[in-house]
């Protein structure tokens, strides 16, 4: 077996080290402990003080000092109506209440799929305080590829479905990277979003998805680099998949493959279930 340089593991052992850092960010994609919608009348909701409401344009938050509710922008107590209003599918980390210090949950203000939703994001919660990590497949540089890139002659807007069954989403299509895999003879295609300064994203199911893997997961690439001969060509590396939020908690509203980016071979790299399987 050919011996793996030490600048690739060492660049790939930064990149986990970070991934893990982010993930372990206070208030993180790991704090999420609920999701709910909001409704027209102001009504209590499940784990956070305070009337919510939406009239489908602004939400509205009614609470009093002894609620514990304070903005996280400015620190100054809720007392009375406050609202706001989001566009497209923005998120605005709006009050937060608990703990010794008043912030140990942040209450997430959400647009999804044209309606209004809060998250609470509890530092408290096991799947916080618990994580040591996510499980990955040993780094195997077999599992970095040159890709075609393939752009469209404009972006292509693709209905998607999402983790969660009442949010739909919409992949906006860019063009396709096409490429070869260890262990299989044929070409793939996938459909890539644009990210910035140009980089990419697949997301991809695989035949590891629900044995070692989530349901499916994601991956980075850098700005496809332009050929002499007019073509493009990107790398992609296996070994930095990665899983969407929803991997590690249900109140995700992370989006899905398109239909056809979809691999029929086990994709031995990246990132593992984040959990044993029950």
């Amino acid at each position: 077996m050919p011996t793996i340089p030490a600048a690739k593991v060492e660049r790939w052992q930064r990149f986990r080290d970070n991934r893990n850092k982010a993930l372990a960010a206070p208030h993180g994609w790991l704090t999420l402990t609920s999701f709910q919608w909001l409704e027209a009348s102001p009504a209590a909701v499940e784990l956070v003080p305070g009337l919510w409401s939406t009239d489908g344009t602004t939400a509205a938050l009614t609470a009093v000092p002894a609620d514990g509710l304070t903005l996280v922008q400015t620190g100054e107590a809720v007392d009375g109506t406050i609202t706001a209003v989001l566009a497209g599918e923005e998120s605005l980390m709006w009050v937060r209440f608990g703990g010794a210090d008043g912030a140990q949950v942040v209450v997430e203000l959400a647009m999804r799929g044209g309606r209004y939703a809060i998250r609470t994001r509890d530092s408290s919660s096991p799947v916080f305080t618990e994580f040591d990590g996510v499980p990955t497949y040993a780094y195997n540089p077999d599992w970095e590829v040159t890709a075609r890139f393939e752009p469209y002659p404009e972006p292509v807007d693709v209905p998607i479905a999402t983790a969660n069954p009442l949010v739909d989403g919409i992949h906006r299509t860019v063009g396709e990277v096409v490429f070869t895999l260890p262990g299989s003879r044929h070409e793939f295609r996938l459909q890539a979003e644009e990210e910035k300064l140009g980089a990419l994203t697949v997301t991809f199911h695989d035949e590891t998805n629900g044995d070692t893997t989530d349901d499916w997961r994601k991956l980075s690439a850098p700005r496809p680099r332009p050929n002499a001969d007019g073509t493009a060509t990107v790398v992609l590396d296996f070994n930095r998949a990665i899983n969407y939020p929803s991997a590690f908690t249900p109140y995700g509203t992370c989006p899905m493959p398109v239909r056809n980016n979809s691999l029929d071979i086990r994709v031995e790299a990246g990132e593992k279930l984040p959990f044993a399987p029950e």
